[in-house]
């Protein structure tokens, strides 16, 4: 039987917005924690964490301003970095990427890679590096900071590489904050069955979630073959298949696609770009085609 797997199920729970990277006096940021925390609370965000370098902050003893504050930090010493995601105890820079991921798993946090189209060469991460590690989660698919370093804030291509050749991975977009330009850049938008930490955490880690610069998305639905995206400020959608090729455009407020038969044949995955005005977007985990 054929049918379209999606991570959403019936997006049952409240949709939080939050960002995973983000850095303070703690290591290179601009603020302490508990102003850093202040801001982004300022901005209207329900989730947190903060992600020094290296260094597990400790977020217990502050001031949540009605946020959730998740424990974590980016492992960054000798090699490409990692975000670890409900950190319990700092897990070390070792040189060997796959036993940093091993440990984050023991852990039982989310690895997600930072960033891989940063620096001139637009390979922070060498995907063939991306395609050897196992255990992580995802990447980041955009990366803020990144829009005034060297590099390319976005990384769809790099990721529609890896679902290409079968890896599951979710995509995410975050701030990488380091200065007040760097706020609000890009966000994850989580469909969380409570607001707490293990809520977000497994609707991240269960691919409840998706990645947004601006639009936002009201409803996402599977029925049958049909997968129904409805963003209050969208103007068009893509519907991405396997390695980026842009297989249906349909310029609307509303999605309601219908996958032809012989997409099944042709293709392991389609996800949907959402485009607004000012080149705001927001992407959608993937959706799995199922024979």
């Amino acid at each position: 039987m054929r049918r379209v797997v999606s991570p959403y199920g019936n997006h049952s729970g409240s949709w939080l917005r939050g960002n995973l990277h983000t850095h303070t006096m703690c290591s290179d940021g601009y603020l302490p924690p508990w102003d850093t925390v202040a801001e982004y609370a300022r901005l209207g965000y329900d989730f947190l964490m903060l992600s020094d370098h290296d260094a597990l902050t400790e977020v217990d003893g502050l001031d949540s301003r009605g946020m959730v504050l998740i424990p974590g930090n980016e492992i960054t010493d000798g090699g490409g970095h990692i975000l670890h995601v409900n950190a319990s105890r700092r897990v070390p820079p070792l040189k060997n990427r796959q036993r940093v991921i091993d440990r984050i798993a023991a852990d039982g946090g989310l690895a997600i890679l930072c960033h891989p189209n940063w620096e001139k060469e637009f390979n922070h991460w060498p995907q063939r590096q991306l395609e050897r590690l196992n255990g992580y989660h995802g990447i980041e698919i955009y990366n803020g900071i990144s829009e005034r370093h060297p590099g390319n804030a976005l990384a769809t291509d790099r990721w529609d590489r890896l679902l290409g050749i079968g890896r599951r991975v979710w995509g995410f977009g975050n701030d990488d904050t380091h200065k007040e330009i760097d706020q609000a850049k890009a966000w994850n938008m989580v469909c969380a069955r409570d607001r707490s930490v293990s809520g977000i955490v497994d609707a991240l880690r269960s691919g409840r979630f998706y990645v947004s610069t601006g639009v936002y998305i009201d409803a996402i639905r599977v029925s049958g073959k049909r997968i129904i995206v409805e963003a209050r400020n969208a103007q068009c959608y893509d519907i991405i298949a396997d390695y980026g090729r842009i297989v249906a455009r349909v310029a609307d407020t509303v999605l309601d696609f219908s996958v032809p038969d012989m997409f099944w044949e042709k293709f392991t995955y389609l996800r949907v770009e959402c485009h607004g005005p000012a080149a705001i977007q927001a992407w959608t985990q993937p959706f799995f085609l199922q024979k």
